[in-house]
């Protein structure tokens, strides 16, 4: 990817999420949540995650029957609820001739889009977005909400509030995942390349989810911030100006760890 390809953010970034907001732009079908057991070299992991069919609570660690057995690198606040495309299954399957199900790469929430807008990927979903699962929106896609039609914000609402805060870097365990009965390649250096390992969430708000519950964009603070665009600038060879970069590291909720690599990119005067 040449530097040429990156546009200044001052540019407008159009995608369908872009507009007033609150926004039901999906439906969660799937809530899923694993257990630490024994894995691959002798250790534990709770990567395999299975259906939940009860409501859950959320809190500010997560999903409150949720494990994860490396509480270094996985979990915590900035690491609570994992979101990951269906489609990238799809995509892993086709690229390595694989049958790899839902649930086997350690996502807790899978959505399905309404209303004719796009899937939530990392092409339509921003650093920053606030995303409410659950709660009443009367108004209709397009429609102006009325006074009694606002996304639910009182003492009976149990819906959970999350802040995307950065994308998911796919390690070893997904290699070791998916091929503990068979050798395959570095499926998660390619996950990495083609930026599509889904990502995190805080919790804004605790409460309780479940499947079938809608989802609405109510918050979009950086709309220039989609995870297709951090990916690129983020796996780039080429340095960049600093009206490229410096937008998103002004961005407060963006995780640390992603600024310090965004810095390097900076090209020196």
């Amino acid at each position: 990817m040449s530097a040429e390809t990156i546009k200044p953010l001052t540019q407008k970034v159009n995608t369908d999420f872009n507009q007033d907001l609150p926004v039901h732009i999906a439906t969660l079908i799937g809530v899923r949540a694993g257990k630490a057991m024994p894995f691959t070299r002798e250790q534990m992991s709770a990567i395999d995650k299975a259906p939940i069919k009860a409501p859950v609570a959320v809190n500010f660690m997560g999903l409150t029957t949720d494990e994860q057995a490396d509480r270094r690198h996985h979990g915590g606040p900035l690491k609570a609820v994992h979101q990951m495309p269906t489609a990238t299954y799809g995509l892993i399957n086709a690229e390595f001739n694989l049958n790899v199900r839902i649930g086997t790469l350690g996502e807790n929430l899978i959505t399905e889009p309404v209303n004719g807008l796009p899937d939530m990927n990392e092409s339509t979903v921003c650093i920053g977005d606030v995303f409410q699962y659950g709660g009443q929106y009367g108004g209709q896609y397009g429609d102006e909400p009325s006074s009694n039609e606002q996304v639910t914000d009182n003492a009976q609402d149990t819906s959970v509030q999350l802040r995307l805060v950065q994308p998911r870097r796919p390690c070893y365990k997904i290699n070791d995942q998916i091929g503990q009965f068979t050798k395959v390649p570095n499926i998660a250096s390619w996950i990495t390349s083609q930026g599509i390992a889904g990502w995190y969430f805080e919790v804004v708000r605790d409460g309780m989810i479940a499947a079938d519950l809608p989802v609405y964009l109510i918050e979009r603070p950086y709309p220039f911030a989609n995870l297709k665009k951090l990916w690129q600038l983020s796996n780039s060879k080429e340095q960049f100006t600093a009206d490229i970069i410096e937008p998103w590291l002004a961005i407060e909720c963006l995780e640390d760890s992603w600024k310090v690599v965004l810095k390097k990119k900076i090209r020196k005067s």
